[in-house]
């Protein structure tokens, strides 16, 4: 049996130690497309920090892991599937048969059109390439603009304030992590961001990016591509198109100097190569419960996959590690021959800001037919919301509260019917601790009242 794993990322990795855990002999290939060892994203925010180097973000620290495990490891960027024969083709013309296949290619930065985001000046945050870039670009006193304020946007935000930079943070949505914070939850980082010395522009977008003065230089482009065509060489670009600050206009009016540009705009599923498979996509690579994709043989875990819901059952991609993580391990399970299935893909978020713990659970906006309730307390930045469907927790966002937040998770995740204890939480939020053992501990505390 040959296993293929497209990606290798914490999803890829996790799937092929499980795959060799189940199959001793079985032949596993792990493609990845850096040209260097699995590692985790999630790391780079602490190598701009410098508080590791590149070896610690590494996914496996120990030399000869994958050799050991007769993991073998190709550096390739896969360009088409052949379903009929079972082929995986790829940019540099090589192919890989395979029997069963995993799609883990994870997802790539969002490019918004904006005129100028080719400048040199402008980076993603993505890579350990990327990350290499703003380290040479970004000294203390640098003037640095973020495009985005979601969950990835304020990880790079607070490595990049570590670096002691001028940083302004522009949002288009109308507050700080609009994907998984309420509206008063967002505001209130945003205000605690802005007290800690960064400035944030909510409902602004960037209308165009150029040098000051208006000039666009060579950037390495046209003058160099040209040289090198008619040489045959591989001039250097010149010194000129990587030095000067920039002009960056907001769709409000407003226009800033920067010496680097940040761009964390979101992210799309790795799903091109896809194309004519007849493989189902939407907003992700479509699995059942488990990783199965719609063509056979074929399986999908990781930021590239849209599982089932935890409660809708629709498709939706939850791009965090330990998800991954999980989905990885079942998908290895089954491309093996054995049966396991997730209950569904809870939305988990754990955010630290600068000092601020944010969190939010399940469906944290709530259910038109359900009820929520919040409670506020600004100037203590402490916030708790709670959504309800019948008498079921589904969604939690909290600010400023990390005792017993996972209990949070375990109300929703066990859906614990709560009986009068809903009405005690639409009255008293922050009494869901107390709720939690109520429900999910009812003899013990019928021994202790005895």
């Amino acid at each position: 049996m040959k296993y293929v794993i497209l990606g290798n990322g914490p999803a890829g990795v996790v799937a092929a130690e499980t795959l060799r855990a189940q199959d001793k002999d079985g032949e596993i290939l792990l493609v990845g497309c850096e040209n260097l060892p699995p590692y985790s994203r999630m790391a780079i925010p602490y190598l701009l920090e410098e508080n590791i180097e590149e070896p610690g973000t590494y996914l496996r620290k120990k030399q000869g892991h994958f050799e050991q495990l007769r993991i073998d490891q190709k550096n390739a960027r896969a360009a088409a599937v052949d379903v009929n024969r079972k082929m995986v083709h790829f940019v540099d013309n090589s192919v890989e048969s395979y029997d069963r296949l995993l799609i883990a290619t994870g997802s790539h930065p969002v490019r918004p059109p904006i005129p100028g985001l080719d400048l040199p000046q402008v980076q993603n945050c993505w890579t350990l390439e990327d990350a290499r870039a703003i380290a040479r670009l970004t000294k203390p006193g640098s003037r640095v603009i973020q495009l985005g304020a979601g969950f990835i946007g304020c990880i790079i935000m607070e490595a990049l304030a570590k670096r002691g930079v001028e940083l302004t943070v522009v949002e288009m949505g109308d507050r700080m992590v609009p994907r998984m914070m309420t509206p008063k939850a967002g505001g209130m980082i945003k205000q605690w961001v802005e007290e800690k010395g960064i400035r944030v522009r909510t409902e602004a977008r960037v209308e165009k990016i150029e040098p000051v003065g208006g000039q666009k230089k060579d950037s390495g482009g046209m003058f160099t591509r040209l040289v090198n065509a008619l040489t045959g060489g591989d001039a250097e670009q010149p010194a000129s198109a990587h030095e000067g600050p920039v002009s960056v206009t907001l769709s409000t009016g407003e226009v800033m100097e920067a010496d680097v540009v940040i761009v964390a705009a979101g992210v799309k599923p790795n799903i091109d190569f896809l194309e004519g498979t007849g493989v189902k996509v939407e907003a992700g690579v479509i699995v059942d419960a488990g990783m199965r994709t719609n063509v056979p043989d074929i399986y999908a875990a990781g930021d590239v996959a849209a599982g089932l819901d935890f409660f809708t059952g629709e498709p939706m991609v939850s791009a965090i590690q330990p998800n991954a993580a999980d989905q990885a391990r079942v998908a290895a399970i089954n491309m093996t021959g054995g049966e396991t299935e997730l209950p569904g893909v809870l939305a988990i978020n754990v955010l630290d800001t600068l000092g601020l713990i944010s969190t939010s659970f399940g469906q944290w906006w709530g259910d038109e037919n359900g009820q929520g309730v919040e409670l506020v307390e600004e100037s203590k930045y402490r916030y708790i919301s709670l959504q309800f469907k019948d008498d079921v927790l589904i969604g939690a966002t909290s600010i400023g509260r990390t005792d017993h937040v996972g209990a949070l998770r375990g109300l929703i995740q066990g859906r614990q019917n709560l009986g009068e204890w809903k009405d005690r939480l639409l009255e008293n939020p922050a009494a869901f601790f107390e709720a939690y053992v109520a429900v999910t501990q009812p003899t013990s505390l019928a021994r202790n009242a005895a």
